[in-house]
């Protein structure tokens, strides 16, 4: 089994730089999330809700244990959130286009984290 399908199993998801926006990614991978029967929790300080979802601050704001962190993000602020996920200890990452960064890479292979390069919401 590849690396994306066993991700695809696990069903915890967390989508940093969720939106409010319906035409942007951040808010099309929550609800397709949503939609295929995954526990979703959308990040972004600035928003209460995402795709009928309630929104958190951070990740270390979720009371469940995330199998899936993916990341919707510049890359100058994922690498900052992979600080994050790596203290909480979890290993499976998605980066979408647009959030990859030779840096995010370099720390998810110096801490053990699996990175998936490809888009989820295609994926679905």
């Amino acid at each position: 089994m590849s690396l994306k399908e066993k991700t695809m199993k696990l069903k915890n998801w967390a989508v940093i730089g969720a939106t409010t926006k319906e035409n942007r990614f951040g808010y099309k991978i929550p609800k397709k999330l949503k939609e295929n029967d995954y526990n979703v929790f959308p990040i972004n300080p600035k928003f209460e809700e995402v795709a009928g979802l309630k929104c958190y601050d951070n990740l270390s704001s979720i009371d469940k244990q995330i199998d899936v962190v993916d990341l919707v993000v510049n890359p100058k602020i994922g690498i900052k959130v992979m600080e994050e996920i790596n203290k909480l200890g979890i290993k499976y990452v998605w980066l979408q286009p647009g959030t990859r960064s030779q840096e995010i890479r370099d720390f998810a292979a110096k801490n053990d984290i699996e990175l998936v390069e490809d888009c989820i919401y295609a994926s679905l």
